[in-house]
């Protein structure tokens, strides 16, 4: 039983089963000790009949114990004497002498006698002299002792029982809750954050009656189940339009801008002069096709990776691509201090070199756009429990902590926190692109960020 609610019904069960036993066993207990001491007063009172003195002068051996043995019976009568009418072995003078010298009283008393034990004891006076009458008080306790010992093992034993078979009897009541959360666990392992979002699981018409209390959580699950394959193939089919939208855009946009920045290339290779106010123009629309064309190579290329990712995966050594990553961006950026930590041995992994180059520049891009100048950026590279991690680590302002979570999201900038290099452009692309390029390679990516320490880190499985 590995269910809390299992174990709860089982103990709890069990031990109200055994709290009821333990308590009638106590009770029949008390009850049995009061009639055994009963019997014990009754046969003491039989006993201890009016004595005369023809008893003790025709019947030496004095009065029989009408329910056993172990009979003590001492006759005192005035003027005369007393006489020890009956008594076990170890009886002494001294002692029946001690018994007469009790006290008299209307109900029998415990003692305790030297050498014989605990008797129960009753003394009686009459007109002639006094009666003293004992039986042994084991008559009540040796019954007693063997219906605790009893008791106590049919206590044992019905503990034994109701713990089995509670055990089996809430197994079989809750194996349809079992069968419940087995598919609520099968559904919470679907991969439904992309794709069609097809949930092919329902719970069976038998664990879905209404007319039972798991019924109707089964008969609810289904419903549940069904909003969400609704939702889900809903929020599919919007985004199959959208992505196909901005892929087609994109795609149509390619030819305009290409137009654009051939006419700028051409208006400026023109033999006349042109004045200062249109050819800082003429730069601006060839710096913004420049920008608009790679924002539009940026959809594309995130437009594919989501629908159908085509990429060549082969061994590659990762060492010289962060090496020659790190090259160019020393050249491209002297304000910054690049720097290298790499292995002595080749890290291979399994990627498409091109892309998996373009998630390395993008990285080393976002910490040259998004860092004041001086800022120390490091890159590294490490084999790790079967992984090749590559992190670029800078000791700028970080990623403001409100979107460090959406920081792999498209379109996200953190322009309010990092600083950027003048004359900087951020399609807010750049991350996003390399969470879909890892992700189709099987990698994973990560960021922790404070304030003087900003890793960005891509994990890539091993050739």
């Amino acid at each position: 039983m590995n269910g809390s609610l299992s174990r709860r019904l089982i103990q709890r069960t069990t031990a109200l089963v055994a709290l009821v036993t333990i308590v009638l066993t106590v009770f029949i207990s008390l009850a049995n000790f009061q009639i055994l001491q009963q019997q014990l007063d009754g046969r003491l009172e039989a006993a201890a009949g009016r004595p005369s003195r023809s008893d003790s002068d025709n019947n030496p051996s004095g009065p029989a114990d009408p329910a056993g043995s172990g009979l003590i019976r001492i006759d005192l009568f005035t003027g005369v004497g007393y006489k020890v009418m009956a008594s076990p072995d170890g009886m002494t003078q001294s002692l029946a002498e001690q018994l007469l010298q009790l006290d008299a009283g209307a109900a029998p008393i415990n003692v305790e006698l030297p050498g014989l034990g605990y008797y129960r004891l009753l003394v009686r006076d009459f007109d002639r002299g006094r009666t003293v009458v004992a039986l042994p008080y084991s008559d009540v306790t040796n019954p007693l002792y063997t219906q605790l010992i009893m008791s106590g093992l049919l206590t044992l034993g019905a503990i034994l029982v109701s713990y089995l078979g509670t055990r089996q009897v809430v197994a079989t009541s809750l194996r349809p809750l079992n069968r419940l959360a087995a598919t609520a666990n099968q559904v919470s392992a679907l991969p439904l954050a992309r794709g069609e979002g097809v949930v092919p699981v329902r719970v069976a018409a038998a664990d879905a009656n209404p007319e039972t209390e798991v019924g109707q959580v089964g008969l609810a699950l289904n419903l549940m189940l069904d909003n969400v394959e609704s939702a889900l193939a809903e929020r599919h089919r919007s985004e199959t339009k959208v992505r196909r939208f901005v892929a087609d855009a994109s795609h149509e946009l390619r030819n305009p801008l290409a137009s654009i920045r051939g006419y700028a290339e051409l208006t400026r290779r023109s033999s006349e002069a042109l004045p200062p106010d249109a050819s800082h123009a003429l730069a601006r629309i060839e710096a913004e096709s420049e920008r608009m064309s790679a924002l539009v190579q940026d959809l594309l290329l995130l437009a594919r990776l989501d629908s159908e990712p085509t990429l060549d995966l082969r061994p590659t050594d990762l060492t010289e691509m962060v090496l020659n990553a790190v090259d160019d961006a020393r050249a491209a950026d002297r304000e910054r201090h690049w720097s290298l930590n790499l292995p002595s041995e080749e890290v291979i992994a399994n990627v498409d070199p091109h892309r998996m180059h373009q998630v390395i520049v993008n990285l080393l891009a976002n910490a040259r756009t998004h860092t004041p100048p001086g800022t120390h950026v490091e890159a590294s590279l490490r084999k790790e429990d079967g992984w090749a991690v590559v992190a670029v680590t800078d000791d700028g302002p970080g990623v403001p902590t409100e979107i460090q979570d959406s920081v792999f999201e498209r379109f996200t900038r953190a322009d309010a926190s990092r600083v950027r290099q003048a004359g900087g452009s951020s399609t807010g692309l750049g991350l996003a692109i390399v969470a879909a390029v890892v992700g189709a390679q099987g990698g994973q990516v990560g960021l922790e960020s404070r304030p003087g320490n900003c890793r960005f880190t891509v994990r890539l499985p091993l050739a």
